[in-house]
């Protein structure tokens, strides 16, 4: 594998929405951003991924994109952005923007041309079909629930969305829009990006002409994953996406990829794919149901691990994975992979070290580093979420109760990662100094930045450990480059595993229960590096060097 820059380094993702707010308006905003850059680089972040600032009408939150050259006023201008770019740079951190290209908004200029005249040029920029007969080109659900296809208001034409409706698909098959969307990566890079997060970008291959797949549910319509396993071709529009955009820049780029297959890993990742990394996103998909959420089991802790492992393993030395345990899409991690009930500090410290430790790129999501956790909401009407509103609707046409619905949706809406960051106990959580834009967390006056800042076992601290250890010149070879080799699998409840690196061989355990447990190990451990329990120094006069109690949730790193 041929060494990069970005090896290194740690990321972290901002939902700028929710930041930090600077104007008392509620939503948070590019000045919010500048004004907690210490804090992220004193965490010890390199990489900042935002979440779409774009200007949008937020149909999706940002990810339906009307003009990808502007930013939207809620979030500033382009002057804060461009000083957001050079007092990172000061820091030497680096920032990334979404790159949201397999859809636009329908607000944005080429699909407003395309509407005024669906057979002129920018017609061919987007999916539009000729429906007389009234069937459908074909039966595929959107994301977000109802078909793929939306009329044209006065028109026997629809248009295709695997999205919202307001989210209109880029005809990537028309070589004019990837010359323009290159166009506008490529003035995002000169501007100083260090690189872009590409959204839902395997969706930009389509099986044409549209066909027909046997129906999932009683709608008569299939879920879209069925025709991603069939498209192919994709990875010829990234190819020549990294070409004219990432490679000439030697810029990073982390893709949103759920369908990957193994033997495609290299052509993603490998020395010569199209993205720099790829998220790890086997263990977020673990246990849902193509029914819906309302039928979606809980990840139990060792399919947790499983799943960690076997991604390990198909990545191996082909490339880079970005680990993560959540994101802007999902339900907080302490949530979902912490059995439900057991969320402390010191299972939340577990967690972090179970999965910052593996190889590939740590990405921290705002307020994981504090262990923010789920909402408990009980009713629909405080769901901002158009995921959850519609998953909610799927669980009461299969039967649920109001009451068991919003139960079951808890579980993964969105919301739950996209309430304010919880910067301290004062009113709002610190976020601002208005009405939220989404109400807070009532956690907040025991989950907060402020109350853990100067606590040395809190859970902000452990994460400024692992980052510590992981950029210490001691371990970092081992820690970044190391084989990631498994051991004691079959053992209910614990997660262990080898980093085998030239010059030290680290062990990482994990005790995923409440019960302790002595775990016998191969060789004896020369050190205890980190312990989440915050007694590394103890295990220092302990004579059995070979046989090691786990407390409840503890987890240690062993040098060997």
């Amino acid at each position: 594998m041929k060494k990069q820059w970005w090896h290194e380094k740690v990321a972290y993702q901002i939902y700028p929405k929710s930041f930090k707010d600077t104007n008392g308006d509620g939503i948070g905003d590019l000045r919010g951003i500048i004004s907690k850059l210490d804090y992220l680089k004193d965490l010890g972040i390199d990489i900042i991924w935002i979440s779409p600032c774009y200007k949008s009408p937020f149909a999706d939150q940002g990810y339906d994109i009307s003009d990808y050259y502007n930013i939207d006023p809620v979030f500033g201008n382009m002057s804060d952005m461009e000083e957001l770019i050079a007092e990172a740079k000061k820091r030497d951190m680096y920032i990334l923007m979404d790159l949201v290209v397999n859809h636009c908004s329908d607000e944005h200029e080429w699909f407003q041309k395309a509407l005024a005249d669906p057979d002129g040029e920018h017609g061919k920029y987007f999916y539009i079909e000729e429906c007389k007969d009234g069937k459908l080109p074909c039966n595929w659900r959107a994301y977000f629930g109802g078909s793929v296809w939306e009329q044209i208001p006065g028109t026997d034409k629809y248009y295709f969305h695997a999205f919202h409706k307001k989210q209109p698909d880029l005809n990537w098959e028309n070589p004019v829009v990837r010359e323009k969307i290159y166009e506008m990566m490529n003035w995002w890079l000169d501007k100083g990006l260090a690189g872009f997060r590409i959204d839902a970008i395997i969706n930009i291959k389509k099986v044409l002409p549209f066909k027909d797949y046997p129906a999932d549910r009683e709608d008569g319509l299939c879920d879209i994953g069925y025709m991603l396993a069939e498209a192919e071709g994709v990875h010829e529009f990234l190819q020549e996406m990294a070409e004219k955009t990432f490679r000439p820049h030697q810029a990073f780029s982390v893709g949103e990829v759920f369908n990957a297959k193994e033997d495609e890993l290299g052509a993603f990742i490998g020395d010569k794919g199209c993205f720099s990394s790829m998220f790890d996103f086997s263990q977020t998909i673990c246990g849902h149901s193509l029914k819906g959420w309302y039928d979606s089991d809980d990840i139990t802790p060792d399919e947790y691990k499983n799943c960690c492992f076997t991604s390990q393993r198909q990545a191996g030395k082909v490339g880079f994975l970005s680990n993560i345990i959540e994101n802007h899409d999902e339900s907080r991690g302490v949530s979902r992979y912490i059995p439900r009930g057991d969320q402390s500090e010191i299972s939340k410290k577990l967690l972090a070290t179970a999965y910052f430790m593996l190889k590939g790129l740590p990405f921290i999501y705002q307020g994981q580093e504090i262990g923010m956790e789920n909402l408990k909401l009980d009713s629909i009407d405080c769901i901002n979420d158009i995921n959850t509103l519609d998953e909610y609707q799927v669980a009461l046409d299969a039967g649920l109760s109001p009451e068991e619905a919003i139960k079951t949706v808890n579980r993964f809406s969105r919301d739950n990662a996209r309430t304010p960051f919880q910067w301290s106990a004062e009113e709002n959580a610190g976020f601002t100094t208005g009405k939220p834009w989404l109400f807070v967390n009532p956690n907040y006056t025991e989950i907060n930045v402020n109350e853990q800042l100067g606590r040395k076992e809190s859970v902000l601290n452990h994460y400024k450990k692992l980052i510590m250890l992981r950029k210490n010149k001691e371990y970092k070879d081992t820690i970044v480059y190391g084989e990631v080799v498994p051991v004691m699998a079959d053992v209910q409840n614990l997660m262990a595993y080898y980093r085998m690196g030239e010059k030290q061989t680290l062990l990482v355990l994990a005790n995923f229960q409440k019960e302790e447990r002595t775990v016998t190990l191969e060789m004896p451990y020369k050190r205890v590096l980190l312990d989440n329990y915050g007694q590394e120094q103890w295990y220092d006069n302990i004579t059995d060097k070979k046989n090691i109690l786990l407390k409840e949730y503890q987890a240690v790193i062993l040098e060997m």
